[in-house]
């Protein structure tokens, strides 16, 4: 019987596990983190046999827990594993942040069912015709936009592989750059947010799930831009691979009225709509519509004038200056006699100053307490680093504070406009050259396909916005945004003409399937967890790695790598609920914020798809690709996009700042 190569590549996997387990293991003298080692190793080779993954972890802990409480006290092993599995399902129920995943696995499959994604492909389709490589760099796009909408990969891919994939083969696109796009643009589902995989390593790390929404964003954003970069690069040196569409498919039939005005006026849009309302009968079309045609076409330039109305409102808006007259510095005592000394203001007598003199100051030395009128400038106190006498220094810090609150309290600048800023003026010269080229080459045709993004691209534009611009703003928790999202979804259904009985029968079993697998799956880690942590298996790991006397870049380097061999055996939920927990604790040892921890291991996790032999991308994408398209086509073009993903995560490990930026200027 012949063996596939998937099947040899998994057994060879369990064999480099089980042998070193069987020959280093100390079977006459086992202590309990050897156990807790053995429960690990036996974990993964029984998820790789096929057991579910979430009553895999159940059974192992609750068998190996059994075995640690009986080391202890035999009589009781029973009773406190029970009591252990009800505390660990408890804690899991009453997270409230895995609320959010049923919302937004129900808001993904509510939008997947809409009918919006097809209609958004091709309006991107015929937007980007001139761009190399048009249909792949339209497919990514689309998953990217799609990923924001739901963080479901299987939805993503098989929903791209039914729509993309035979258009691009159509057009004699390769196919293994075909199912390369369709692959990784659709695993961008679990790094752009909103993420479930995100929320479940916050539910595991203990890191704000809000701030790893705004960290996943900019990266998830280059890598998608890294794959359109690279798309265009291989269509622009081997066209064979990625043709250009071929002009049939970009004909789009324009309307009677607008087709007769491009005949009697022009084809640009803004000349002829405005020609026809001075021509003569507006050329048989009639007032009302060409107006709403002229609305359409000025939304960019109505978009553009607010956005700089708003920025020269922000940029020119009033200083507002705090009156800082009524305070004064820590240490020092307003006396009600502004006689007793400079400025109303002397050090408390309990300090043991009395006069400068005695501190061993000459009298000529006295000339930091003169009234400011007779000095040259306004003198610091000497806790702002001015070098003075040290007697004067104990005497003076009355008339700096006088003046700077004289200062601060005068109202010139308080109330009057700032001038606008150069970057504002340029900005708004280069925005406006760029309108103008863009209203020159603006058709009815291209209005056409305008129209067709504004009806399927913004309506989701605008959920995204609602549910993440909530999110990251601070104005509502994941699950109160997951629930706006949940509606929104509703809403854009019934817009759409979509929202049935049977399309929401199937959403919510679909939402119910997904949702109890990841709650399943967390109470099964956390199971698994507890009884590793019970067995010392955990600070058995931790002796172990800080014996190895790594710096903190050689331990990440160590920790990426090896949740980058895992993602080729396992899935990223295996990934998370299982080795997370090992990880985590060593963060703080070696100084890493675990939020940015996070970052790396959600865009190393990408490979968890598109890593042979559990790459559940290329099944996905197989499943719905004509019988010629082989599965070992789908695994060589996802290789390209993976060491794209190998270097985006270099680019972020030596950027921090990709992933950091925005948390630090949002929240900190």
């Amino acid at each position: 019987m012949k063996v596939r190569k998937e099947l040899w590549f998994g057994l060879i996997l369990m064999v480099a596990i089980l042998v070193p387990v069987a020959v280093f293991m100390p079977w006459g003298n086992m202590s309990n983190g050897h156990l807790g080692l053995l429960m690990l190793a036996l974990v993964v080779v029984a998820i790789m046999l096929g057991f579910p993954t979430a009553f895999t972890l159940m059974g192992m802990g609750v068998f190996f827990a059994w075995l640690a409480y009986r080391s202890v006290n035999p009589d009781l092993a029973v009773l406190q594993t029970l009591d252990l599995m009800v505390q660990r399902a408890y804690a899991v129920m009453t997270n409230d942040v895995l609320i959010s995943i049923p919302l937004f696995v129900f808001m993904g499959y509510l939008v997947e069912r809409a009918n919006l994604i097809s209609r958004l492909f091709r309006s991107l389709e015929l937007a980007l015709a001139r761009v190399p490589g048009s249909l792949a760099v339209a497919t990514l796009v689309t998953c990217a936009i799609f990923a924001t909408a739901t963080g479901i990969v299987g939805a993503v891919v098989t929903l791209m592989g039914l729509l993309a994939l035979p258009a691009m083969l159509r057009s004699g696109y390769d196919i293994r750059l075909s199912a390369g796009a369709i692959t990784a643009g659709g695993c961008l589902g679990i790094l752009i947010p909103p993420s479930v995989m995100l929320i479940v390593y916050g539910a595991t790390a203990g890191v704000s799930v809000v701030q790893l929404y705004a960290g996943a964003f900019f990266p998830g954003i280059m890598l998608a831009g890294l794959y359109i970069l690279y798309v265009m690069i291989v269509a622009k040196i081997k066209p064979e691979l990625a043709p250009p569409m071929p002009m049939a498919e970009r004909h789009i039939d324009l309307p009677a009225s607008t087709a007769k005005l491009r005949e009697c006026i022009s084809h640009r849009a803004l000349p002829g709509l405005l020609g026809a309302l001075k021509g003569s009968r507006n050329h048989g079309v009639a007032t009302a519509e060409i107006l709403r045609q002229l609305f359409v076409t000025l939304l960019p330039a109505l978009a553009f004038v607010a956005v700089m109305a708003l920025g020269y409102r922000g940029v020119t808006a009033p200083v507002v200056v705090d009156d800082t007259s009524g305070l004064q510095e820590m240490g020092l005592v307003q006396e009600a006699d502004s006689s007793s000394g400079p400025g109303g203001l002397e050090e408390p007598k309990a300090e043991g100053v009395s006069e400068p003199k005695a501190e061993g100051v000459e009298e000529p030395k006295a000339e930091g307490v003169q009234e400011p009128p007779q000095t040259d400038g306004v003198k610091e106190p000497p806790a702002r680093g001015v070098q003075e006498p040290p007697g004067a220094a104990a005497a003076t810090p009355a008339p700096a504070t006088t003046a700077k609150a004289e200062t601060a309290a005068k109202p010139a600048v308080e109330g009057e406009a700032r001038p606008a800023p150069a970057w504002f003026w340029i900005t708004l010269g280069v925005g406006t050259a760029l309108l103008a080229g863009f209203y020159a080459i603006f058709t009815f045709v291209r209005l056409e396909i305008f129209k067709m993004l504004l009806s399927s691209f913004f309506p989701l534009a605008l959920m995204i916005l609602a549910v993440l611009g909530s999110i990251v703003l601070g104005l509502a928790t994941p699950t109160e945004a997951a629930a706006v999202g949940a509606a929104g979804g509703f809403i854009l259904a019934a817009a759409y003409r979509r929202l049935n009985l049977g399309v929401v029968r199937e959403s919510v079993f679909l939402t119910a399937k997904t949702s109890a697998m990841v709650c399943w799956l967390f109470v099964g880690s956390s199971i698994f967890s507890a009884a590793f942590a019970l067995l010392g298996g955990q600070a058995l790991v931790e002796q172990w790695v800080l014996s190895l006397e790594m710096t903190p870049v050689q331990f990440m380097l160590l920790s990426q790598f090896i949740i980058f061999i895992l993602g080729w055996p396992l899935e990223w939920t295996e990934i998370i609920v299982i080795f997370m927990p090992i990880f985590i604790p060593l963060l703080s040892h070696f100084h890493i914020d675990p939020l940015f921890f996070g970052l790396l291991v959600a865009l190393n996790l990408q490979t968890a798809f598109l890593s042979p032999p559990v790459a559940m991308a290329a099944f996905y994408l197989k499943g719905v690709a004509p019988p010629h398209v082989t599965l070992n086509q789908i695994f060589a073009g996802m290789m390209p996009f993976m060491a794209i993903q190998v270097l985006a995560l270099a680019l972020l490990y030596m950027f921090p700042g990709i992933g950091l930026w925005l948390p630090q200027v949002l929240y900190k």
